[in-house]
């Protein structure tokens, strides 16, 4: 039996980091950073696990890992595990991105 697009993608989706992480702690998230916020407000944060992060809507500055970086609506990006990083939403709108955490 052929599957439809829409099951292919579910099953794409389903197995997106099984391969590259087996037994791995992967959490999916969505968030939204009203315009002008600055996370964490001062300083930076870091966390145990690699994360990737997609933007839906809106464009973020920060630092990543020392590096300056700006991400927009269709871009990706992956901090990794341990990385000290921060970012702010300089626009008018809120930015709107899914990130997944894995932890291997």
């Amino acid at each position: 039996m052929e599957k439809t697009a829409k099951q292919q993608t579910a099953e794409i989706v389903q197995n997106l980091f099984a391969d590259q992480y087996p037994g791995a702690d992967v959490k999916f998230g969505f968030v939204s950073i009203p315009a002008g916020e600055r996370l964490p407000a001062e300083g930076t944060t870091f966390h145990e696990e690699h994360e990737y992060s997609y933007i839906i809507k809106g464009s973020l500055s920060g630092e990543s890992g020392g590096n300056p970086f700006e991400i927009r609506a269709g871009e990706a990006s992956l901090i990794p595990a341990g990385e000290a990083h921060w970012c702010r939403n300089d626009g008018d709108e809120p930015v709107e991105l899914v990130f997944s955490l894995i932890k291997v």
